[in-house]
């Protein structure tokens, strides 16, 4: 008799090694290797390949028809902008975030909306049909035209589908279904990406959009192999600052619209509401002007937003005092101290210095340099910015002041919140019969441009 091979499979990265080790020899991770038994494939008749990935031969591309690009909207105008104007035929979304922050809430709201002009089809593995039915009474949502289906099989889900046709499906988490084809556990490396890639190719072939809930790990990472966001043609996270209502729904990969685009949705006993003015959250309004605070306007994709940067500069206790940065990255913040000192004649080496983006956001672009520095300077002379200022622009490393994406759209955004006052780099400050009414623009070239506009240093 034969001896059954044992192979080991990464849990991180799928990696297959035949023997165990400490360390996966793919990517790296530690622990991570579990052991398995190899399944021979079964072959896969033409019609059964046809079936799963379309018609095989090659195609010159000018022969390939084109059609207008439909989208269908989903009733929730906030998930529409993420998603680049809303569903396309064929489009697989995948939805991660932690647990409870409103992935399932966000995907039940959307299918009953679109179950009213559809056929909609909600697959969940996680929950009872009769959780799923007390959760929609709960949030007051009408779901006549809305069909439930609890399964974690995928052939199973494919044969429900075949029978319905629905032109919308949602599977309630990609981590607990399972194909038959192998033997691993459900939520496995191997069951993950092959149970996704049956059902990315079925949905592609049948023009069914589809939804994927993917679970998370502790690092805020989509669980399962990396692979699976190649798969899918968008990928959307979920986010919130810890005892917020508010939730943040970024575009983190979108081949049918921009990437980065953000949605703002706020949680309340009824479900998640959009958001249709995020400015307004992220600004504190204070009755008076306070030292350390700066409001600027940093882009999400294509949404222009304001938020504020407040600023504490504490006398240090330490021989290595801190640089903590909450929503924007803690080395640039340390390369931008560095510049302050060197060409505005301002040493923060005995300080620590804190800087938090309020409203739980994180800011990625360089934008927020400049705005970064005045509330840290602000904070360290106890002088505050003007509350009706605004700013923003990259910091040099030689001390110049750079331009930024979209200027103009970023003042027009500011101007209609009530900003009297922007400084901004040179080459972003409007000239002609582009000016902003009501809105002085102070164009700034050099870091000592900057000190002298804020705080006449």
């Amino acid at each position: 008799m034969a001896k059954t091979r044992t192979q080991y499979s990464c849990t991180a990265c799928g990696a297959i090694s035949p023997q165990w080790a400490g360390r996966c020899p793919d990517c790296g991770a530690w622990n991570t290797m579990q052991e398995c038994r190899p399944v021979a494939a079964s072959p896969r008749s033409r019609e059964t390949r046809a079936h799963y990935a379309g018609d095989s031969g090659v195609t010159a591309l000018s022969d390939v028809g084109l059609s207008a690009e439909t989208r269908r909207g989903t009733g929730i105008r906030e998930l529409d902008r993420v998603l680049g104007g809303g569903l396309v035929e064929g489009g697989v979304v995948l939805l991660g975030g932690d647990p409870g922050i409103g992935k399932s809430t966000l995907l039940l709201q959307t299918t009953a909306s679109l179950a009213r002009d559809a056929e909609v089809l909600y697959v969940t593995g996680e929950e009872s049909l009769r959780q799923v039915a007390i959760r929609a009474a709960r949030l007051g949502l009408a779901a006549d035209g809305l069909q439930v289906l609890a399964e974690t099989s995928v052939e199973a889900i494919l044969e429900a589908r075949a029978a319905r046709s629905p032109r919308v499906m949602v599977i309630d988490s990609i981590q607990t279904v399972f194909t038959e084809q192998l033997q691993s556990a459900p939520g496995s490396v191997a069951q993950v990406r092959e149970s996704a890639a049956l059902l990315v190719r079925h949905a592609k072939r049948s023009g069914t959009a589809l939804f994927l809930v993917g679970h998370v790990t502790k690092d805020g990472q989509l669980a399962g192999p990396r692979v699976l966001e190649h798969m899918v043609d968008t990928v959307l996270y979920f986010e919130s600052d810890g005892g917020s209502r508010f939730r943040l729904l970024r575009a983190v990969k979108n081949r049918f619209g921009a990437a980065n685009e953000l949605g703002v949705f706020a949680m309340d006993d009824s479900g998640l509401k959009e958001v249709r003015n995020p400015s307004a959250i992220f600004l504190s309004r204070h009755e008076e002007d306070v030292s350390g605070s700066v409001v600027m306007v940093t882009r999400e994709g294509s949404r222009p937003m304001l938020v504020e940067l407040q600023s504490l500069l504490a006398e240090s206790t330490l021989g290595n005092p801190r640089r903590v940065a909450v929503g924007m990255d803690q080395n640039r913040l340390s390369m931008l101290l560095a510049v302050l000192h060197r060409h505005g004649g301002v040493m923060t080496a005995d300080q620590d210095v804190f800087i938090n983006v309020v409203g739980g956001v994180r800011i990625s672009e360089t934008a927020s340099d400049l705005p970064a520095l005045l509330a840290a300077l602000s904070s360290l002379r106890d002088r505050p910015v003007p509350g009706d200022t605004v700013v923003f622009g990259e910091v040099g490393l030689a001390g110049e002041i750079r331009p930024v994406p979209n200027g103009e759209e970023r003042l027009r955004e500011a101007a209609k919140h009530g900003f009297r006052r922007a400084l901004v780099p040179v080459k972003n400050a409007p000239r002609g019969r582009n000016a902003i009414q009501g809105m002085e623009v102070v164009p700034l070239r050099r870091m000592a441009d900057a000190l002298e506009a804020a705080f006449d240093i």
